[in-house]
């Protein structure tokens, strides 16, 4: 059975809004809830991305990255690698 992409994508919306609001009311560095929105924002896109895929034969340009891949230096300040910000050729 697969899913709609539009009800896949509404709910990738909702994901990003409820991320929004808990990034907004944070309590401290590492927030269950800023934690667990990220990570359904993660689980929300898959469900899209699977679902366009499988309804139309095509995929977003976006790429979800792991801890390890999140192009940030090694010393967590938080900013990105120059190399990470090659602009896209259009």
């Amino acid at each position: 059975m697969s899913i709609d992409p539009r009800a896949a994508l509404s709910a990738l919306t909702t994901a990003l809004e409820e991320h929004l609001i808990a990034a907004s009311a944070r309590r401290g560095e590492e927030d269950p809830i800023v934690e667990a929105t990220f990570l359904g924002i993660i689980d929300a896109f898959e469900v899209y991305e699977e679902a366009l895929f499988d309804a139309f034969d095509e995929v977003t340009p976006l790429v979800i990255y792991g801890e390890d891949e999140a192009g940030f230096d090694d010393d967590d300040s938080g900013e990105a690698l120059d190399d990470d910000l090659d602009p896209i050729d259009g």
